[in-house]
């Protein structure tokens, strides 16, 4: 999965904030809608996109998306 693709998926975890909010610039815990439901669909999208496995602790030591894709794509 690419950084823009991964991007995609992940705005695509969020009902009410607009796609075109998402880069991988965005620090997604500062989202008005960022919340745990949602941190637990991410985690999921993660697991079942990307057949990698991560927890609440790699989400909180992520600022960005992208920090968070090269999290997930390191492990």
């Amino acid at each position: 999965m690419t950084l823009n693709e991964f991007v995609k998926a992940f705005a695509a975890e969020f009902d009410d904030t607009p796609e075109e909010q998402f880069t991988p610039a965005t620090n997604y815990r500062e989202l008005e809608e960022w919340g745990s439901l949602v941190a637990l669909s991410i985690i999921s999208m993660i697991d079942d996109e990307m057949d990698v496995q991560i927890t609440g602790a790699d989400l909180r030591s992520s600022k960005t998306i992208e920090d968070l894709y090269n999290l997930v794509t390191s492990k």
